[in-house]
């Protein structure tokens, strides 16, 4: 691609849902990238990773998207150009971005992106653009949920599915705001999720209100259901409590006061100081980014369904 200008539209790849429906709707095509307009970038991916909202675009699929969905959250990868005005990145710097699938462009799987500056910061000091890439949704959304739920210093966060990736990052920028956090894990992962900062953790499985309120006979003053458990994880929270639930709600009504905020990370992409924070999170080691499971842009079908097998550990990052 060097060889064209930097000011002109660029032909490359992408991962595309060529209509709603399973994996065999996922295809490697070519398209057009535009240049970048004012206060944009142009970034060449080198690692996007792989979320579950990349499913939720395909099937049962997205409101108003029918066809030629480009999906993906996290781009990793090195600038390629930079539109007008924007001073703060440059051409060959390594950089990490937000990336919203809900735009014309669509999103991060691709080998180019337009994207807005604001949307973009350099990648954390230390790590491969691979692991840099699993970092910006899921920490967004972490700091997103704690922002909505607006817990003073002192208060108490339960998390449910402790040992995963958002409860990782929840946790972690929980505890750098001095709130107190308990949350639930397998026996074998104990250990781990009181590594991430949890200061209480319960036994994980079907009695998570009781086992909270065993701990907490008052009950917690927010909950962030990563795990979705939803009603059967009220009893977990206090009267007039906050309910944060990660995969929309609906209108179901609560209980006893409960107030249900559910997390809107398509609002936040923008917020440069969060990225920031999240940067120096890892370089501070507060966040450990996790290993990645590696995969051709070609074998995107294949790196949704370990997505959805589930590796506690891993994430799988599409590599182009």
């Amino acid at each position: 691609m060097s060889d064209q200008s930097s000011n002109r539209p660029l032909t490359s790849k992408a991962v595309t849902y060529k209509t709603l429906g399973g994996y065999e709707v996922i295809e490697f095509v070519e398209r057009t990238v535009r240049a970048p307009a004012a206060g944009e970038v142009r970034i060449e991916v080198k690692a996007a990773a792989v979320n579950p909202a990349d499913i939720l675009f395909r099937d049962p699929g997205w409101p108003n998207m029918t066809s030629n969905i480009v999906p993906g959250l996290d781009a990793a990868g090195v600038i390629e150009s930079v539109g007008p005005g924007v001073s703060r990145l440059h051409p060959g710097q390594k950089v990490i971005a937000a990336v919203n699938p809900v735009r014309p462009e669509g999103g991060a799987q691709a080998q180019h992106i337009v994207v807005p500056a604001a949307s973009v910061v350099p990648i954390p000091e230390g790590v491969s653009l691979a692991q840099a890439s699993i970092l910006l949704m899921t920490g967004l959304t972490a700091l997103n949920a704690l922002e909505i739920a607006g817990l003073k210093k002192g208060q108490i966060l339960a998390v449910s599915g402790g040992a995963g990736l958002l409860a990782q990052y929840a946790i972690a920028a929980a505890k750098r705001q001095g709130i107190k956090v308990i949350a639930d894990a397998k026996p074998a992962d104990a250990e781990l999720v009181r590594g991430y900062g949890a200061n209480i953790v319960v036994e994980r499985g079907p009695g998570f209100a009781k086992a909270i309120r065993r701990e907490l006979a008052n009950g917690v003053d927010a909950l962030l259901d990563s795990a979705s458990l939803g009603e059967e994880s009220f009893g977990a929270i206090r009267d007039g409590g906050i309910y944060i639930p990660v995969r929309g709600w609906g209108d179901k009504p609560a209980e006893r006061g409960i107030k249900i905020k559910p997390v809107s990370v398509s609002s936040v992409l923008e917020r440069t100081e969060w990225l920031e924070l999240l940067r120096n999170m890892v370089a501070s080691g507060e966040i450990k980014l996790r290993i990645v499971e590696e995969y051709a842009p070609t074998k995107a079908a294949d790196a949704q369904r370990a997505l959805v097998a589930g590796s506690p550990r891993g994430r799988p990052v599409i590599l182009f």
